[in-house]
């Protein structure tokens, strides 16, 4: 019974981060690299993969020596884990990716300003044990990065004025500059607000007809 009551709540600490604690598109945290690599999916792909090996490693070294960190210098002891493993995987993509690593930019080295990672190392991986923070940690991670895939592949299919090179129509420009990426996450949130009130009605719907 225990077993099955662990595996429920690692379970729900994984998906709470693909949909109902989306990073991006509930919490809106990461919203820098958000709205500035995604001006194709492989950008936006890339920078959610770094984003999650950093997130990923750094929560659970974070939550095996939480008990070692003194609670004064903990902030500055998250910078410094999260800070080695960005530079991890900015050498990384600098070695193997080049043409990646070029696009990406600055944006890799902010990895470690990044919001998400802090806020998870504070508000979870330092009050949980490794397990429960590793799975929260590849949830969130996971669920950045289908965020940024989704906008990448929106503002480079408008961008571009092709769709997998089989329609082609007069790109938008707006798509590829910064307010495009504005306008597409405005109107993401938007419909993922509006599906979440639509499931909310038809949930309550037969409580209020058993009345």
């Amino acid at each position: 019974m225990a077993t099955n009551k662990v595996k429920r709540t690692l379970f729900f600490e994984f998906t709470k981060g693909l949909w109902n604690e989306s990073p991006v598109f509930r919490q809106l945290l990461g919203m820098c690299p958000t709205l500035a690599v995604t001006t194709s999916a492989i950008n936006g792909f890339s920078m959610g993969l770094a984003t999650t090996f950093v997130l990923v490693c750094s929560s659970t070294i974070i939550s095996a020596i939480r008990k070692l960190i003194p609670s004064q210098v903990r902030i500055a002891s998250y910078v410094v884990i999260i800070a080695t493993f960005v530079t991890v995987a900015d050498l990384f993509l600098k070695a193997n990716f080049a043409d990646i690593s070029k696009a990406l930019g600055p944006f890799v080295p902010l990895i470690v300003v990044n919001c998400l990672i802090l806020g998870r190392a504070e508000a979870y991986a330092s009050r949980h044990s490794p397990l429960p923070a590793f799975v929260d940690a590849l949830g969130m991670g996971i669920g950045f990065t289908f965020a940024l895939l989704v906008l990448g592949t929106i503002r480079q299919i408008f961008g571009t004025g092709t769709v997998f090179g089989l329609i082609s129509f007069e790109p938008w420009v707006i798509m590829i500059l910064p307010a495009g990426a504005f306008i597409t996450l405005g109107f993401l949130i938007a419909l993922i607000n509006f599906l979440k009130q639509s499931t909310k009605k038809k949930e309550l719907a037969p409580a209020c007809e058993v009345k």
